[in-house]
């Protein structure tokens, strides 16, 4: 199988996504914060959206991969499941008392349960007839997690991203989601999807603390030409540009990064959460946004290990020259403060594409779907009302693994 993703707009063939599981109904008022969350969810209606959301991929030719079946089957295998748990059933991670009994308790699992676990979290309660003498499992009440889940693992644009023909395994930037890395580094290590593909791993493969060296696949979009966007704000930092740029740059499989500056911001905590390419040269981005954003282009030195950083003077005259084009277009919906900032913060312009100028997007934005589809802009709508809530679009729901150049 063919792993490259040339263009953000060719069409789509194969992609990630993660259908919703345990790790959603253990969401609560309680712990939503410190697991990136903004609202607790109906699990159950999750499920049915993103079943929906799926078959739309299927019906407009994409091959869906579902991120819980290749991390079981994966575990299924024993190097695969040693590589996993060596790094998850650990002091640092359990406490020295528990990192035992959590191993046992895994242990007797196929894996697909062991993915459930995983995912999903373990309470107390799970390890309860074991009673261990520790001073961490004596802190915890029984609904307590000793090993807290990852709600996040449905927005899989961001733990890896596949640019041109090869990926990023990225560190994330906040604690709640870095475990989401290391069950991505061990299906594209040991699933036999992955295991003898000929691919690139630019980044973050490696038992490594990357910090503060983060970067987040929403940040990332490949434009083609060679070229890739690259949002640096909350999630994603200079050095870690840097360092993708280099191994770019060193694989020969892009030849120009184009840095753009963002709001340190939650509502602005990726790229794609203002602006997404829905065209070969067309771009829709939120409407009170500066469109005067502070950009750089990097691209190779003469010398090893140096880079060239060149602050450009437009984004947007930047961009036109690597598509090759007069001017790209800059689609902006036409409305009020408040209503933009209701439908920026609903995903209003998280879209994926799945061909040139065909795009899915949540139903509840009517008014850039609509103003899209007067630029020439097919829209599929999908229902989002219990998927958003976690703050992510359909772009970010996807983690594509071969798509056409534009």
């Amino acid at each position: 199988m063919k792993l490259s993703v040339d263009s953000e707009t060719g069409q789509l063939r194969r992609a990630i996504i993660h259908r919703p599981g345990l790790e959603l109904a253990r969401l609560t008022p309680d712990n939503i914060e410190a697991l990136l969350f903004d609202d607790i969810v109906w699990a159950s209606k999750a499920k049915e959206e993103h079943d929906a959301f799926a078959q739309a991929l299927r019906d407009s030719g994409v091959e869906v991969h579902y991120f819980g079946e290749l991390l079981a089957q994966t575990l299924e295998l024993a190097a695969g499941r040693d590589f996993v748990l060596d790094r998850v059933c650990t002091p640092e991670i359990l406490g020295p008392s528990l990192a035992g009994p959590v191993r046992r308790l895994f242990a007797d699992l196929d894996g697909r349960a062991l993915a459930e676990f995983l995912v999903g979290g373990v309470l107390k309660a799970d390890l309860h007839p074991q009673r261990p003498q520790s001073l961490t499992w004596d802190m915890l009440k029984a609904d307590d997690f000793v090993l807290p889940p990852l709600p996040n693992h449905l927005f899989q644009r961001d733990n890896s991203c596949w640019i041109y023909g090869g990926v990023t395994i990225n560190p994330m930037a906040k604690p709640a989601r870095q475990r989401e890395s290391l069950h991505t580094r061990a299906i594209y290590g040991f699933h036999p999807l992955f295991a003898d593909a000929d691919f690139v791993t630019y980044f973050g493969d490696e038992d490594r603390s990357y910090q503060p060296a983060t970067i987040e696949g929403g940040d990332v979009h490949v434009i083609g030409h060679g070229a890739v966007l690259i949002g640096m704000g909350e999630r994603t930092t200079p050095m870690a540009i840097e360092t993708v740029a280099h191994a770019l740059f060193a694989s020969g499989q892009a030849t120009t990064v184009v840095a753009i500056e963002l709001p340190h911001s939650h509502a602005f905590m990726h790229l794609d959460t203002v602006m997404s390419m829905v065209d070969t040269d067309t771009f829709v981005l939120y409407p009170y946004f500066d469109r005067h954003l502070r950009s750089w282009t990097i691209t190779a030195a003469d010398e090893p290990d140096r880079l060239t950083v060149t602050r450009n003077h437009s984004l947007w005259d930047s961009l036109a020259e690597i598509l090759d084009v007069d001017e790209v277009a800059v689609l902006t919906t036409d409305e009020d403060i408040r209503a933009a900032e209701r439908e920026q913060w609903d995903d209003g312009t998280n879209y994926l594409a799945v061909a040139p100028g065909v795009v899915m997007g949540y139903e509840r934005n009517v008014a850039t779907n609509t103003m899209l589809r007067k630029h020439g802009i097919e829209v599929l709508t999908i229902a989002g009302s219990e998927l958003g809530r976690g703050r992510g679009g359909p772009r970010c729901m996807t983690c594509p693994i071969t798509r056409d150049a534009a």
